[in-house]
């Protein structure tokens, strides 16, 4: 590899206790906002902030509590990525997808049992970290149909798997790769192989170079003629007979947490104009920009938002949002967090837009959540389809 990974830490606590999560999650917002600038600027791999989670038992929290993790549910988990997005969302893009593996990786029945026990109690104990790596070059992502490019070729030692993998989120810092691949059958299995970091014949390129979201390292990664023990295909299923990669549980979670990140973005740039308009006082003016009726409006306008998008997402941390409304829960809110933080920037003028300050940062973050799956037009097509398939009013 062309970078060392540091994300495992000895350094280890429980999780702390519901009752005692609250002041533990805003000294962490802190901690992590303190640094949040210089690693928007690096693009380096935040791994001084996985350790900081680690040593909260935060990188198990959704690990089962009969394997030493916190057995979170899901109001917790989202409860613990909008305090670690609100600091710096880069961290929480990778620490949604180590919840997102985990809360169902012991029901998934295809994993060998002994892999995975170890990845949870890697997790737990030594803060691994694991994602799923699907985009490819050619094909973008899978979420639109074709199969993967890369493939595994069965041999007398194991697995070699070879492709490239496009937007792997975490790459530099990750234990594990959950890699989307097919095997060499006629009928090819479809689905993740685990790789290990370590594994010979990785080459990760660094070309993660975006306008926001700037320290997911979500580089390229390429897999040369890679050894996998054959127990290594843990989630495939035939061609044929494909399996849904998400239930209709994990297509929640992933709404809601995905979600929770960039409305914690917009509510950390309302926390910054609040604070700008209180304090800036123009000499001609005499009092405070928050005195004006316009940026009170401004500011009523935004928290508007961000309450919709609180009730939305608690509702659906309660199970309150059908599985089939996941995709519309995910558009609302990121739409809600984009305006949020664009009237802020509108209300503020070459202050908001300067690198001086943290706004500028926040808009070019908050613009990432369009790119992730379900996107807008997929969204609203299936919605549209539904509703006139059906025949009846929603």
């Amino acid at each position: 590899m062309s970078q060392s990974s540091a994300n495992t830490v000895p350094l280890h606590r429980a999780t702390p206790p519901e009752d005692a999560l609250d002041p533990v999650l805003a000294i962490i917002t802190r901690e992590l906002a303190a640094s949040a600038a210089g690693f928007d600027r690096s693009g380096a791999f935040p791994a001084a902030n996985f350790a900081l989670l680690q040593r909260h038992g935060l990188l198990g929290l959704t690990v089962p509590k009969s394997l030493g993790g916190g057995g979170a549910d899901l109001p917790t988990a989202r409860k613990v990525i909008a305090a670690v997005a609100k600091g710096e969302p880069s961290t929480a893009l990778i620490l949604v997808m180590q919840y997102l593996q985990h809360f169902r990786l012991q029901d998934d029945q295809r994993w060998p049992a002994h892999l995975r026990e170890r990845l949870a109690r890697e997790a737990v104990e030594h803060g691994a970290l694991i994602n799923a790596f699907r985009v490819e070059p050619e094909l973008g992502t899978p979420a639109r149909g074709g199969l993967p490019a890369t493939v595994a070729r069965r041999t007398a030692e194991g697995w070699r798997l070879s492709g490239t993998k496009l937007y792997s989120t975490g790459s530099h810092g990750l234990e594990w790769y959950l890699v989307w691949g097919r095997s060499d059958d006629a009928d090819p299995l479809v689905g993740g192989f685990l790789v290990h970091r370590d594994s010979p014949g990785i080459r990760i390129v660094d070309e993660w170079d975006h306008l926001g979201m700037r320290a997911t390292c979500s580089h390229r990664v390429e897999f040369d003629d890679v050894l996998l023990p054959l127990d290594h295909a843990v989630s495939v299923s035939p061609a044929s007979a494909p399996r849904p990669e998400l239930d209709g549980e994990s297509l929640v979670w992933m709404a809601v947490l995905l979600s929770s990140i960039y409305d914690a973005v917009a509510q950390a740039a309302r926390d910054w104009l609040v604070t700008f308009l209180r304090e800036r006082t123009p000499s001609n003016l005499g009092q405070p920009l928050a005195s004006l009726p316009r940026f009170q409006e401004r500011v009523g306008r935004i928290d508007t938002l961000l309450f919709a998008n609180r009730n939305l997402l608690d509702s659906a941390a309660a199970g309150l949002v059908p599985a089939q409304n996941a995709g519309q829960l995910k558009q609302l809110v990121t739409q809600n967090a984009i305006q949020a933080v664009e009237l802020a920037i509108e209300a503020t003028g070459n202050p908001g837009l300067s690198r001086h300050n943290p706004l500028e940062r926040h808009y070019r973050d908050v613009l990432c959540s369009r790119i992730h799956t379900p996107q807008d037009d997929v969204v609203f097509h299936g919605t549209g389809r539904a509703a006139l398939d059906a025949g009846v009013a929603p």
